[in-house]
């Protein structure tokens, strides 16, 4: 594991470098809610990075002549130096892989020049960056480009990147590759240590700039830039098109790729808003009244808690508002910035058009379309989104209260942490609160799911779960709640084949000051599941 220290102005917050771990698979939307421990979470991201990425880029642009620091800009700017494996968020678009996000015929052809099959440039570290030095050497060989001049290899950078509108072309040289030129970059591993540096270098691309003109806000949200898309329609009358849920996806790509292609005709797909990596731009591209081709599905309540029954059938373009996001459903963190914006749009969008502002109603694209899609993917931060969308829009956390999800992302890392011991796997059946959970079969073996949270004083606290009920599932689940000396208070025993995607109350204990904590006992009979999702500590 790595983050990001980035001098960058376009990436404030640290990420977490690293490949995706486990990823639950979609769901077959008909199957009822059963988890079958006996089988492993499939691997769906690439290679494990290495500790140290600095000598993979130089070994990569050395053999195709390619300057070392223009690859690294290339990279950062597609994926801030994260493995990703891309899924085709827009039909027609080719799925991007590895460092580079090489896609199409750019990985084709960048694996077949270094001598690496297709699958290893989609999911080895090193191939990936040979690929990816190779396309470039091969295109910078066709453009006449003088190898020496930085600034020559704009042309290229932009061709490489696959976007065709010219100002979003623009965008990406100036204030995505050569921005990162010009900044610097620097990723360190969890220890300290560098596993990537870029040291800025002073250079202007020659690359025609992005035009100059007064861009118009955007009609709903004036912090917007009106990018007008001509995919649309309008809602139908009645309350099937009221917008009453936001959906949050991933564009499997950059900002100025995406909103490119969705302001495109020929994509025949669109969204509402798009918000870069940083969190410092977000576009409008379709009017909130009008109805946006962001989501192929019906809508079907059984993916989304049983919610909103009377629209099971309704194409979810009708009622929804789709918000992309430049980045990945693959990655493994989402800059702090892109998520505050994001939250601060998706509270303007819930105000303005009375939307609930919970989990079933701002959902994930691969919640509602779990046959196709996946994003944004495991790790985006659900938890401390939803508590920023409802603090931006004036609602508050109960004083005090502490939520422990299964998804340490979403987690508070002051007050709360989520650890596991033993053999437990990934699931996202729906009603899940947060981004998925953990089940593990019941058997005699100490290898328990355990919530930590922190209390500053000894108080006494109310716990509540949240689980995904299921016909598999343990009818005496056991919760037992230790204090920070290591003493234990109790057990609060669950049926989780029922009352599920819902807080319940488990028990009631004093808990001394320092880090307490709650473990979800498998120690049990054979035979069941028990489901760690989420705590509530009140």
């Amino acid at each position: 594991m790595s983050t990001f220290r980035n001098p960058f102005a376009a990436a404030a917050a640290a990420l977490v470098l690293s490949a995706c771990g486990p990823q639950a698979q979609p769901q077959n939307p008909e199957a009822p809610p059963a988890e079958t421990p006996s089988q492993p979470s499939p691997e769906t991201a690439g290679s494990t990075l290495p500790r140290e990425l600095d000598p993979l880029f130089a070994q990569a642009a050395q053999e195709f002549n390619v300057p070392a620091e223009l690859l690294k800009a290339v990279s950062y700017a597609e994926t801030r130096w994260q493995m990703v494996l891309g899924e085709a968020e827009f039909p027609g678009q080719q799925p991007a892989s590895g460092l580079m996000a090489l896609r199409g015929e750019d990985l084709e052809k960048g694996a077949a020049l270094a001598g690496v099959t297709v699958d290893a440039a989609r999911t080895d570290a090193l191939s990936n960056l040979r690929a990816g030095a190779a396309r470039l050497s091969q295109l910078a060989t066709d453009a006449n480009v003088e190898r020496g001049d930085l600034a020559a290899w704009a042309p290229v950078v932009a061709q490489l990147s696959g976007i065709t509108n010219p100002e979003a072309q623009a965008e990406h040289v100036h204030r995505g590759v050569y921005a990162v030129l010009n900044q610097g970059a620097v990723a360190l591993n969890q220890d300290g240590s560098v596993a990537a540096s870029l040291e800025p270098v002073q250079v202007e691309a020659k690359f025609a700039r992005p035009q100059v003109r007064a861009m118009a806000a955007g009609p709903d949200y004036g912090v917007a830039v009106w990018r007008p898309s001509p995919n649309y329609n309008a809602r139908p009358a009645g309350s099937t098109g009221d917008p009453s849920m936001i959906i949050i996806h991933t564009c499997e790509g950059s900002y100025s790729s995406c909103w490119s292609w969705l302001t495109n005709s020929a994509s025949g797909v669109s969204a509402h808003y798009v918000v870069n990596e940083s969190g410092s731009e977000v576009s409008q591209l379709v009017r909130e009244a009008s109805r946006g081709w962001h989501i192929g599905a019906t809508y079907d309540a059984s993916l989304n808690g049983g919610r909103e029954t009377w629209l099971n059938g309704v194409s979810a373009n009708h009622f929804t508002i789709g918000i992309e996001h430049g980045g990945y459903a693959s990655q493994t963190s989402f800059p702090a910035g892109q998520i505050d914006a994001s939250a601060k749009l998706s509270c303007d969008i819930a105000r303005d058009n009375a939307i609930v502002k919970d989990s079933y109603h701002i959902v994930a694209h691969g919640r509602l379309q779990p046959a196709t899609r996946t994003d944004p993917g495991p790790n985006w931060p659900w938890s401390s989104y939803i508590s920023k969308i409802n603090s931006y829009c004036g609602a508050t956390t109960p004083t005090g209260e502490i939520i422990i999800d299964s998804n340490s992302a979403n987690n508070d890392a002051a007050k709360a942490r989520f650890e596991l011991t033993g053999a437990w796997t990934a699931g996202s059946s729906a009603g899940y609160y947060g981004s998925g959970y953990y089940f593990a079969a019941t058997e005699a073996v100490s290898a328990p799911a355990t919530f930590w949270f922190y209390l500053p004083t000894a108080q006494t606290r109310t716990i509540d779960g949240w689980w995904v009920a299921g016909t598999n599932r343990s009818t005496s689940a056991a919760f037992i709640a230790f204090d920070a000396a290591g003493n234990n208070l109790g057990t609060a025993t669950a049926n989780q084949q029922a009352n599920g995607g819902k807080w319940v109350q488990l028990g009631t204990y004093n808990f001394s000051a320092g880090w307490n904590k709650v473990q979800l006992s498998r120690w049990q009979a054979a035979g069941s599941v028990v489901i760690a999702d989420a705590l509530r500590v009140r």
